[in-house]
């Protein structure tokens, strides 16, 4: 019997440790891409202002985001391409999203269907592309450079 009460407290114990080492999660804020099923790399955006609180606190702020889009990488896209905005995790739940696009300080909203995708207007030229995520654990503005020819 005493060799019984120590095997069943000793897998206990075993069982209790290996839940300790099961998965994480990710409570950071998440990284938005752009993505085409034509582009062979998705195109990943900047974080330029953050207020994320879920197990700790992120915060950024960037003054300026149309300079600050303009000084990332530039990517190129097709007048009236569609692409869709991807998250690499989603722990949380989307209040609204977004997407608008700067040419020079003129804004242009672009309209985000349910499965969201949006289509790049026909107009070429440079622009900085702007994403605005709130959720139920904050929010956070992307931007990207994109180059639409």
């Amino acid at each position: 019997m005493k060799k019984f009460i120590s095997l069943f407290v000793g897998l206990f114990c075993a069982l209790s440790l290996t839940a300790c080492f099961g998965e994480t999660y990710d409570f950071t804020p998440p990284t938005v891409s752009l993505s085409n099923e034509n582009r062979l790399d998705d195109i990943q955006l900047e974080e330029a202002n953050v207020d994320w609180n879920s197990d700790k606190e992120y915060k950024k702020e960037t003054k300026d985001i149309l300079n600050f889009g303009a000084e990332q990488h530039q990517f190129i896209v097709g007048s009236n391409e569609k692409d869709s905005l991807v998250f690499d995790n989603q722990d949380f739940a989307v209040e609204d999203l977004n997407v608008s696009l700067w040419k020079r300080n003129k804004k242009t909203q672009l309209e985000l269907k349910d499965d969201r995708s949006f289509t790049f207007p026909a107009e070429k030229g440079q622009y900085v592309i702007e994403v605005n995520l709130l959720t139920d654990s904050g929010s956070v503005q992307y931007v990207g450079n994109i180059l639409i020819k």
